[in-house]
């Protein structure tokens, strides 16, 4: 380890602190404590005040814990899985388990019983630290099952007072026994963490199991490093930059962003109070970095246009018209056209009048840095937030290997997912990609990819010459930028000579403020494109309500006749800019939403595409048939391990110009 260097030396410069000999995240916490340590690193509101952790408060709190952990008896090498909201416990618990070797696994909050059974087990997981009674009664379910987990860390003690097992320890008394034994080993977590090396396996970050069961990612320090000097050299990050940790760090874009470039530009991380806070918070934390999914931009563009949907008919007038302005000088500098003088002069009353102050009921008026990555997000969404001056850039990247592309310069094609990132010599031979005969994105260089934990390497790795085989089909621009276009594995044959992929039409189906989410599916016949469709019940609701239109679940709602028409109407938008044979000829209304509990959709809301269309087979079938309606019954799974059958009549719409 290095000694105390100058105030604030290296900021920002993953080269030059790398070259210091830093290897792991605990030796450049260390590292960056001794230079700024009086400085705030997290900050989270609690009881309605923000509370404030210097960094040499962060260090202690990961000291301490560290030293707990070894005290209970976990080893170099072995599994600390991680159950909880983004807190600030989370994320010392992340960095102590790696200070002392461990290898650490994060769980998804909202996980079944089930879900979290396959994981501990397959990761080997050891200690699990979690954050509150719901955690924990979830993990006791397991305990007879999984004898391996010897102890169960809580940090949030609400309602577990009378929780007598012996496997239970508070987060506090792990830290009470970490004093303990600092005091009687004074270096033993500096010699801990000096002993890290940059091949360690920092976490396993699961795959988000689309096609099948997830797998376990072996990601190194020497690949987090190598995906931080990615991002970080390819666009602007001032130091010190306010950022929300919001998603869960079983993403590893959020352990790229939060995590490794949290602990190495370094960000000031901000956590909201609850989940259900975070708009709220967001306007209060002056947040200038936020790394969200394509589903959560769309959930916001589409929460102001339902709220704008039933304004007055004077606000309704003037936000039309700020977004018209705002539409004519922001899309026209993304595209690097001359702005007339008069729209610069329009926009700039529009934008101080309207755009700036709904960037302020959003949170949002101070950021420099918006990032969609994920999945694919229909460019309309991006046209949306580009029109009221937040310039959300794209991404693309796969948990194997970390971000390879992404929207880099001041222009860009919205469609595209953006241009190839570099990476340092250090970690390898240049990044490379190529495009397949058959369409599919073909990767090298860079760090490489560690493999999948107990798992040869598979083919993905040992054919191809050492290329990495996305399983996404790509195509390139003019202008060299990526295109995605959908998995390899969804594009579908139309049997008369069109090849069809889902996710292009589904990405601008849920621009729509009506649906939340589109299965596009092909007729038994392979003749014609029709779609499953989950309404959007936070803005169907208020529509409905607003017409005096009478329900009273999401089946009423789903199937009533306004609503199916509300749909047909949105879905003609779409089909307007489709070719001929892509339009959409048929839909049908879900009579229940989708939901991850049900294995329908991946924690990341990723459609299920192959589990769906089995479940909804007979959906399908009606549509081949030419029926207008037919009984269906559909299997539902509740959270608490309950199974029920959803018995009701479901109507098939038909979008067919005679």
């Amino acid at each position: 380890m290095t000694n105390r260097v100058g105030p604030e030396k290296n900021l920002g410069n993953l080269s030059a602190i790398l070259g210091d000999g830093i290897e792991t995240l605990p030796q450049l916490l260390i590292y960056q404590a001794r230079q700024i340590g009086d400085r705030v690193f997290y900050r989270k509101k609690l009881f309605g005040v923000w509370q404030h952790y210097t960094w040499n408060d962060v260090l202690e709190q990961v000291k301490t814990f560290a030293m707990g952990l070894v005290s209970l008896g976990v080893k170099r090498g072995e599994t600390v899985a991680l159950v909880g909201e983004n807190e600030p416990e989370l994320f010392w618990s992340e960095y102590a388990a790696q200070a002392i070797g461990a290898k650490v696994v994060c769980l998804y909050s909202d996980l079944t019983p089930p879900q979290m059974e396959y994981m501990f087990i397959h990761s080997d997981t050891i200690t699990v630290v979690c954050e509150d009674q719901e955690q924990v009664d979830k993990i006791l379910k397991l305990e007879n099952k999984i004898p391996a987990i010897k102890t169960i860390i809580y940090w949030n003690d609400r309602g577990m007072w009378n929780y007598k097992n012996p496997k239970l320890i508070p987060f506090q008394q792990v830290q009470e026994i970490g004093r303990e034994y600092i005091q009687q080993n004074s270096d033993s977590f500096e010699k801990a963490v000096s002993s890290g090396k940059g091949t360690d396996t920092a976490l396993l970050s699961y795959s988000s199991g689309a096609t099948g069961l997830p797998k376990g990612c072996i990601i190194t320090y020497k690949n987090l490093f190598d995906m931080v000097f990615r991002v970080t050299n390819a666009i602007s990050l001032k130091p010190f930059s306010q950022y929300l940790s919001y998603n869960s760090l079983s993403w590893c874009l959020e352990q790229i962003f939060g995590i490794a470039i949290g602990v190495s530009l370094p960000f000031v991380i901000n956590f909201p109070e609850e989940p259900e806070t975070v708009i709220e918070n967001l306007c209060e934390m002056g947040i200038e970095c936020i790394v969200l999914t394509p589903r959560q931009w769309e959930g916001l563009a589409s929460m102001v246009e339902s709220k704008m949907a039933y304004a007055g008919a004077i606000r309704r007038w003037f936000y039309k018209w700020a977004l018209a302005a705002g539409q004519k000088n922001n899309l026209a500098l993304l595209e690097a056209k001359k702005i007339p003088f008069g729209s610069r002069l329009r926009y700039l009353l529009s934008d101080k009048t309207v755009l700036y102050p709904l960037r302020s009921n959003l949170g949002l008026q101070n950021a420099y840095l918006a990032i969609s990555s994920g999945m694919g997000m229909a460019p309309d969404v991006f046209r949306f937030f580009h029109t009221i001056g937040i310039r959300v850039r794209n991404s693309y990247g796969t948990t194997e290997i970390g971000p390879v592309a992404m929207h880099l310069d001041e222009t860009y094609d919205l469609g595209s997912v953006g241009k190839w990132l570099n990476t340092h010599s250090s970690f390898g031979p240049p990044l490379e990609y190529k495009v397949s005969d058959k369409g599919e994105l073909l990767v090298r260089g860079g760090s490489g990819f560690a493999g999948y934990y107990k798992e040869e390497k598979t083919e993905v790795n040992k054919d191809y010459k050492g290329w990495f085989r996305t399983g996404d089909m790509m195509k390139v621009t003019n202008q060299n930028e990526l295109v995605y276009i959908d998995r390899l594995e969804d594009i579908r044959p139309l049997s008369i000579g069109e090849s069809f992929a889902p996710q292009f039409i589904e990405n601008r189906l849920r621009f729509s403020t009506f649906i939340r989410d589109a299965i596009t599916i092909l007729d038994g016949n392979k003749l014609s494109v029709a779609a499953l469709i989950n309404i959007n019940a936070a803005t169907v609701g208020p529509w409905a309500e607003h017409r005096k239109i009478r329900y009273t679940t999401f089946t009423d709602l789903s199937q009533n006749s306004k609503v199916r028409e509300l749909i047909k109407i949105e879905i003609e938008k779409i089909n307007h800019f489709l070719p001929e044979k892509l339009k959409i000829k048929f839909f049908i209304n879900l009579p229940k939403e989708l939901d991850p509990d049900e294995d329908e959709l991946t924690q990341t809301q990723k459609l299920r595409r192959c589990f769906l269309e089995q479940k909804y087979a007979t959906f399908i079938s009606a549509i081949s048939k030419g029926e207008t309606e037919f009984k269906a019954e559909v299997p539902i799974k509740y959270r608490d391990g309950r199974n029920s059958v959803l018995s009701t009549t479901v109507y098939i719409n038909d979008l067919i110009q005679e």
